[in-house]
């Protein structure tokens, strides 16, 4: 079994390894990627619930509280399951697995299912619920939705829409009381969480809330120098505190600014092409869920490093390192999303579909 989960690694980095090449991804290596998501959206146990309970009354399964995002492990997954899911649907809508996976988004995506996921998140002691990583991830399967041209997709969109509202108002209620910036490896972390909302509120026009997410991530993050990347990772990270300030922050900033913010943020990356100075992530258990989180970081490492690259000028000296430190981190992500243990295989697939298909330069 193992040597068949590693010739599928290696299949997956030949398919999905290179940087503004050609095609990112081919449909094989892609039904691949959405085998992982269809085996997990609607399996319900085992689950890791976030829940404030009020009473006995609160104690049900979760496919009661949240029966669209019930799957997955955690409610977080199960959303970016489903974006997997329709990003890969609607890059290959000819591709064997399209059909399975419109089936598995029909099945949640339900009127019913997401006036229940709006009723729970607007429980009593659940203003924290998820924010910002869940939140986020929900935003970006809403954007998802919104920009597939086709009428499946355009009912889907439709009816998450309420969820969307609610997420998005969590957001703005959240960031006027937010004094400091989450500066973690996992979910709580503020500037990625900012980066797909921010992206979001870009396609669905939510001027409200991009304009906020600007105005806050400027008082945050604007006059940070010096990153400490040598503290990073920490043992359990799936994100870089340092590498995702500064792809949120191209997201804001024209691509001179970018440069000169980048100079005094992350003054160490060289000008000669050169990967040493941030060696990839080493896992030592891949059946630790947490320990496991160090292929996640490898993954988004490599699409905030193309992320700073895109938003530099071209002729930016440090983009030749930036672009070779990303394919390292890339290769040894892909080759991690096997789904030999279950620990990483309900969420790694999103991460990896999130890199290859290049959904944050879009």
């Amino acid at each position: 079994m193992r040597q068949i989960l590693t010739g599928l690694a290696m299949l997956l980095v030949a398919a999905a390894t290179g940087w503004g090449e050609g095609p990112q991804l081919d449909a094989a290596a892609a039904g691949r990627f959405a085998d992982l998501a269809l085996a997990c959206v609607h399996r319900e146990y085992p689950n890791k619930i976030s829940h404030v309970l009020q009473g006995d009354a609160d104690v049900k399964a979760p496919r009661e509280l949240t029966p669209a995002f019930s799957g997955c492990f955690d409610w977080h997954s199960a959303v970016h399951g489903h974006w997997l899911l329709a990003r890969l649907a609607r890059t290959f809508p000819a591709a064997p697995f399209a059909a399975r996976a419109r089936a598995a988004l029909a099945q949640s995506l339900t009127a019913d299912h997401i006036a229940a996921e709006v009723r729970y998140m607007e429980g009593a002691g659940r203003s924290d619920f998820e924010r910002p990583y869940g939140l986020a991830w929900l935003l970006q399967l809403g954007a998802e939705l919104r920009e597939w041209d086709d009428p499946q997709a355009r009912e889907w969109s439709a009816t998450l829409q309420p969820l969307e509202r609610a997420a998005a108002a969590r957001l703005k209620a959240w960031l006027p009381k937010l004094t400091y910036p989450i500066r973690v490896g996992e979910h709580s972390q503020t500037a990625f969480g900012f980066g797909l909302a921010a992206d979001w509120a870009r396609v669905a026009g939510d001027r409200e809330l991009g304009a906020l997410l600007e105005a806050r991530s400027r008082v945050y993050y604007l006059a940070d120098r010096a990153c400490p990347l040598a503290y990073e990772p920490s043992g359990q990270d799936f994100l870089s505190p340092c590498l995702a300030e500064a792809d949120l922050m191209r997201r804001f900033l024209p691509p001179v600014a970018f440069s000169a913010w980048l100079g005094g943020f992350l003054p160490g990356i060289p000008l000669d092409g050169s990967t040493s100075w941030l060696p990839v992530a080493v896992v030592s258990d891949r059946s630790d869920g947490k320990l496991a989180h160090l292929d996640g970081l490898n993954l988004s490492r490599a699409w905030m490093l193309e992320g700073m690259a895109a938003g530099l000028p071209p002729d930016d000296p440090r983009v030749a390192s930036l672009r070779a430190a990303a394919l390292e981190h890339r290769t040894a992500g892909l080759a991690a999303v096997t789904g030999e243990h279950y620990e990483g295989g309900h969420w790694l697939g999103s991460f990896a579909v999130y890199l290859v298909t290049a959904r944050g330069l879009k």
